[in-house]
């Protein structure tokens, strides 16, 4: 039986580049200044890379196929490059294939990269992608604020939630996520919003205004992994280790139209149940030091703190009114600004998040650094639309808990 991979793996050192409409960079650059800052991180060589993964969302558009373009960009030893691409989990996947290959012991030392210049391509939102085979089973018409908005719809609905309880429950969220943005420097927007900006912003899709929306960006993330005992030969001591890393996928039974009523993420609530069970976590709401999810929409956001079994069904909303994920509440949610302040460059948003989480678990987040010692941090990644999508979750965590 699988037993999981948790403390297999260290962090040997991360890196980010500054998110936004980076114009003066191209996607090369753009990884080159995240691998430039983990490496210096980690204290190694590029000698010492066994392998690397590339997570990119829109190769067609802007990072290319293969992984060549990282190998070139960073001028890696003549090793192992893959790309892997899976929605908006991307990012996330690139650290899982690092993550595994050192897990199983192929590797001693393993690269994770993940970045996406959208700017460039000429879209407003996401890029179009050619139709493809199963264009008509799967990408049925219809907006990604169009979809979520469907969801916010059907989280009132179920739990009888009013409509301007949920809408000031949203506000909160884009206020919270502005206000924490405003102290990275790394973030695409760093300026604080009110209530009264969010409630009276223009509508994009009913209940979704202008600042429940995450924007597009251009950007790059990046880890090195390796195993503890190596870190430690290495001259690390303050060790942060891999807890559970756990991805589930939409099988169609969401789209069937029996048992799923449209107000939640079924994927998101599948891989919480197996990462919690793989990191040792028995109680999350009282466990988790802090989290990332994926808040492409101020509604996505607080959904999914539900998914994740920390607020209970139907009173997510009344958590996030209360304060329970802000920046100085129980388990603080975005802390670093999240999707809503960095914008999205798929391929890069998800080693953005476990970037984040390193930082505060080390104490090295300088004006918005928790204070009361993280221990256990989650990311969570979500791919696709409400009725059909992948779920990644990871959770990071100082190697003696």
């Amino acid at each position: 039986m699988a037993k999981g991979i948790r403390d297999k793996v260290a962090i040997l050192g991360m890196g980010c580049a500054k998110f936004g409409e980076r114009w003066d960079k191209d996607e090369d650059q753009l990884m080159l200044e995240a691998y430039e800052e983990a490496m210096a991180d980690a204290g190694i060589e590029a000698s010492q890379i066994d392998a690397a993964w590339l997570g990119a969302a829109f190769d067609a558009q802007n990072i290319g196929p293969s992984g060549i373009p990282l190998a070139v960009a960073l001028r890696l030893p003549d090793i192992g490059v893959t790309k892997v691409e899976n929605y908006c989990a991307s990012g996330t996947e690139s650290f899982r294939g690092a993550v595994y290959a050192v897990a199983s012991g192929a590797c001693d030392i393993a690269l994770a990269m993940g970045a996406e210049k959208l700017k460039d391509t000429g879209y407003g939102g996401l890029p179009v992608r050619t139709r493809g085979t199963t264009h008509d089973m799967v990408g049925i018409t219809g907006s990604a604020p169009g979809n979520f908005a469907q969801l916010a719809s059907a989280y009132r609905g179920v739990h009888g939630v009013g409509k301007d309880d949920l809408k000031r429950a949203m506000a909160h969220v884009s206020v919270k996520s502005h206000a924490n943005g405003a102290k990275n420097p790394k973030a695409h927007l760093q300026k604080a919003v009110t209530m009264d900006q969010v409630l009276n912003a223009p509508m994009i899709a009913e209940p979704l205004g202008l600042f429940d929306c995450c924007g597009v960006s251009d950007g790059a993330a990046c880890a090195i992994v390796t195993t503890p005992e190596i870190a430690r030969a290495l001259g690390k001591t303050d060790i942060v280790t891999v807890k559970a890393l756990q991805l589930a996928t939409s099988n169609g039974w969401e789209m069937q139209a029996q048992g799923w009523n449209g107000s939640y993420f079924h994927t998101t609530r599948v891989a919480a149940t197996k990462a919690y069970d793989e990191a040792g976590i028995t109680d999350p709401r009282a466990q988790l030091s802090l989290i990332e999810v994926h808040d492409c929409f101020s509604v996505t956001e607080l959904v999914t703190m539900e998914d994740l079994h920390i607020s209970k069904e139907g009173e997510g909303w009344r958590d996030v009114l209360d304060g329970f994920y802000d920046a100085d509440g129980p388990i603080p949610c975005q802390i670093d600004g999240g999707l809503k302040c960095f914008g999205h460059p798929i391929g890069a948003s998800g080693l953005r998040m476990i970037y984040e989480n390193y930082l505060q678990i080390l104490g090295r987040a300088g004006e918005r650094q928790r204070q009361d010692s993280p221990v256990f941090a989650l990311s969570h990644n979500l791919g696709g639309m409400p009725n059909q999508n992948v779920s990644s979750i990871a959770i990071i965590g100082r190697a003696d808990a």
